[in-house]
């Protein structure tokens, strides 16, 4: 029995489609790759780019890119990922005996079973009692609170220098900035701040509170940083090259 052929949206037998870009995983080498696609208003071109953070892959398309011409755009690149893919190291699940950064001091999260209430921090260990699947959202939680215990004194202390007031702190897990500042006085940081070096983290604070003088990026705004940060460009240098790194701790 033959089947007969017939052309690409008739009738009859199809094969089956392409998996859809939807998915989250792209095949390399032997290895799936997590792999991200979002469509930015601004892309006049489709455009590859590691996310260290999540090891993965990001594509990101123009608005009127269609789903086929990302998949030949993938395939035609499938060389140069399969060249970086040394460059994307996993993720780093908190768990019983891995290090975390805290204000860039390595600490060593140590599990205790029989332990009972929250999570504490002891020299350079940070103590977690309960179940073991329920270890990596427990340290994700108590750094969000470290994160703002370190964080909201420093921005409303700084504020203070500038004579502004803040009118709220929040905290995020942003992938595209460190902060922001809203006209209203409204303070926004990654928690992720607490992984770094405690001087980045004091030049974040500074950049986002100079803009609430300052809703712009001139000279008088990096006066200011200046100002208020003691080593700004370098900051900006380690958020350059290790910022993306912390995106790995919690995955």
């Amino acid at each position: 029995m033959k089947i007969p052929w017939r052309k690409p949206g008739s009738a009859g037998l199809r094969a089956p489609p392409p998996p859809s870009l939807a998915a989250t995983e792209i095949a390399l080498a032997g290895r799936r790759v997590p792999l991200r696609l979002r469509r930015s208003k601004r892309a006049r071109r489709m455009l590859l780019k590691l996310d260290i953070g999540s090891g993965g892959i990001e594509l990101v398309l123009p608005p009127r890119a269609t789903e086929a011409q990302a998949r030949h755009f993938l395939d035609q690149n499938k060389g140069w990922l399969t060249a970086h893919l040394g460059d994307l190291a996993p993720p780093i699940r908190f768990a019983d005996g891995v290090a975390v950064p805290i204000l860039g001091v390595e600490h060593v999260i140590r599990w205790q079973p029989e332990r009972r209430g929250a999570v504490r921090r002891s020299g350079r260990d940070i103590l977690v009692g309960g179940a073991p699947e329920h270890l990596n959202r427990r340290v994700t939680d108590w750094l969000k609170a470290e994160a703002r215990r370190e964080i909201a004194p420093r921005a409303r202390a700084q504020a203070l220098k500038v004579d502004r007031r803040v009118t709220r702190i929040s905290l995020r897990d942003t992938r595209s900035r460190w902060g922001s500042c809203s006209v209203r006085g409204s303070l926004s940081f990654s928690w992720r701040l607490i992984l770094a070096p405690e001087w980045v983290v004091a030049y974040v604070v500074a950049h986002e509170v100079a803009h609430l003088v300052e809703m712009n990026h001139g000279q008088r705004f990096w006066a200011l940083v200046n100002r208020l940060a003691a080593d700004a460009d370098g900051a900006r240098a380690w958020l350059r090259s290790s910022g993306p790194m912390l995106h790995r701790y919690g995955g």
